[in-house]
């Protein structure tokens, strides 16, 4: 994995939402880059700065039910 690929799919190793084999990619640039690693601890200090500081919203009721509908007919 290069830098560049690092900096596209940080997110994706931050949500934990990468594969397994992307992960470890990901991990070994880290050990490899201290500029990649700092730049990912960076990231991952931020998105932990706001999720302390903002509290979850929750949807109203008639827009989850508008939602879920809507994605049930396109399913079809």
């Amino acid at each position: 994995m290069l830098c560049d690929d690092v900096r596209r799919v940080v997110y994706f190793f931050l949500d934990g939402s990468m594969g397994d084999r992307k992960q470890s990619e990901f991990r070994s640039h880290l050990d490899d880059c201290p500029d990649c690693e700092t730049r990912t601890a960076a990231h991952r200090r931020l998105r932990e700065f706001i999720r302390k500081r903002l509290s979850p919203i929750g949807a109203p009721e008639h827009l989850k039910i508008r939602l879920s509908a809507s994605l049930h007919v396109s399913a079809e």
